[in-house]
């Protein structure tokens, strides 16, 4: 169980990181790399941004929950 727990936090880890840089700061972030800088609508920009919080929201819940499961199984 340990083990699985561990495969899981270290790609939960990952994924967090590339959805994080994923996010367009201040200015421009790394998602106008892929197309966020083309002139598409509105709407579908909004969309694609909320679906991106939600899943790196997702990410972030599931990074607790192995943090806090392996801590625990460490004790």
């Amino acid at each position: 169980m340990f083990v699985i727990t561990l495969i899981l936090h270290v790609l939960v880890c990952l994924g967090l990181i590339f959805f994080i840089l994923l996010h367009s700061g201040r200015g421009s972030g790394l998602s106008d790399m892929f197309g966020g800088a083309l002139g598409a609508t509105a709407a579908a920009t909004s969309v694609g941004e909320r679906n991106l919080d939600r899943i790196t929201v997702l990410l972030a819940l599931t990074f607790m929950f192995t943090t806090i499961s392996l801590s625990l199984m460490m004790a």
